[in-house]
């Protein structure tokens, strides 16, 4: 045998001894409870979708799947936690685009990076924006109308979201920006409370998801004025787009996806995907989806999620820059 051969049996060897401590922990993975970091408030659209996903996610792995909600600061602090914990298949998150292209573009000083400091695993569901203005204290029944009382009164109106840093903060930002037109942020710990001061006219208009805001829509409380989707919701069909109102290149959306610390092994990273791809696949899981207007976002490796986010945060970070706002 040649020294070269000898040296090459030498390196696969030593690559498979590498390899298979992760190969046998991936087989005996999970062999405790998982538990899944939601970085928002009770409530909201990644607490609803998170706990529609653990069950059956708990029964495709044989093991139960925890949710802890962390909110704050725009759901850095639940992220950064994770980011921060130990890779051993033990701890996720349910991370958003408010907590990578939008936190990288927003925060000055983040305390992760969420391409090098994350493993991104899988994505759950894709997040349509609308926006919803109250009923409470005017009259305003479609964008023009909006706009025009918006501009009569420079910052006397203000909007809610979810906190600081959220799509639905920068989505209101994007939005005043197009349109010249300047408003009060307000930012609050979760949905709930936004939508609470938007009915009652404490604030009066806000983006966020049609499912949560349909309710009040059809109660006349608030009034959905457009949806960023190519095509029209089926939950709301008498809603227009952003493009039927003239905002064709106006960008409000988000997404849902599961990552875990970066250096979670692989096969960990992929068996959990599998199953969070299975779990979206469920005939159950997905007409609850149809109904809520979140489509699943299923065909995703881990290595495919990572590409995406990377391009998400290439698209975000440039557009919130732009926008004017910033944490620091």
């Amino acid at each position: 045998m040649t020294m070269l051969n000898t040296r090459r049996g030498l390196l696969a060897l030593t690559a498979a001894g590498l390899a298979m401590p992760q190969i046998s922990r991936a087989q005996s993975w999970p062999s405790r409870p998982i538990r899944v970091i939601v970085p928002f408030a009770t409530g909201g659209g990644t607490d609803v979708t998170m706990r529609m996903l653990a069950p059956k996610i708990s029964e495709i792995l044989g093991q139960s799947v925890v949710i802890e909600n962390r909110p704050g600061a725009g759901s850095t602090v639940g992220t950064d936690f994770v980011a921060k914990s130990a890779p051993d298949g033990s701890t996720f998150v349910l991370a958003t685009l408010s907590s990578t292209g939008i936190a990288v573009g927003l925060y000055a000083n983040l305390p992760y990076d969420p391409i090098k400091d994350l493993a991104a695993i899988a994505p759950t569901v894709f997040i349509p924006i609308c926006l919803g203005v109250t009923t409470k204290g005017w009259d305003v029944r479609d964008l023009s109308g909006f706009v025009a009382a918006l501009k009569a009164k420079p910052n006397a109106y203000s909007y809610g979201s979810s906190g600081v840093g959220t799509t639905g903060h920068i989505a209101s930002s994007n939005f005043l920006r197009q349109v010249g037109a300047q408003a009060e942020h307000v930012p609050y710990r979760g949905a709930g409370q936004s939508f609470t001061a938007l009915v009652s006219g404490e604030t009066q208009f806000t983006h966020d998801i049609p499912s949560l805001l349909k309710p009040f829509h059809e109660a006349g409380q608030v009034r959905c004025l457009f949806v960023n989707t190519p095509e029209r919701s089926p939950l709301m069909p008498d809603m227009p787009t952003a493009a039927e109102v003239g905002l064709p290149d106006y960008k409000a959306y988000s997404w849902y996806g599961l990552f875990g610390p970066a250096g979670t092994p692989k096969p960990i990273q992929e068996r959990l995907a599998a199953a969070v791809d299975t779990a979206l696949a469920d005939p159950a899981i997905k007409a609850r989806l149809d109904e809520l207007g979140t489509p699943g976002m299923r065909g995703y490796t881990p290595d495919r999620f990572a590409a995406y986010v990377a391009d998400e945060v290439k698209i975000w970070a440039p557009l919130v820059k732009a926008s004017g706002a910033r944490v620091e």
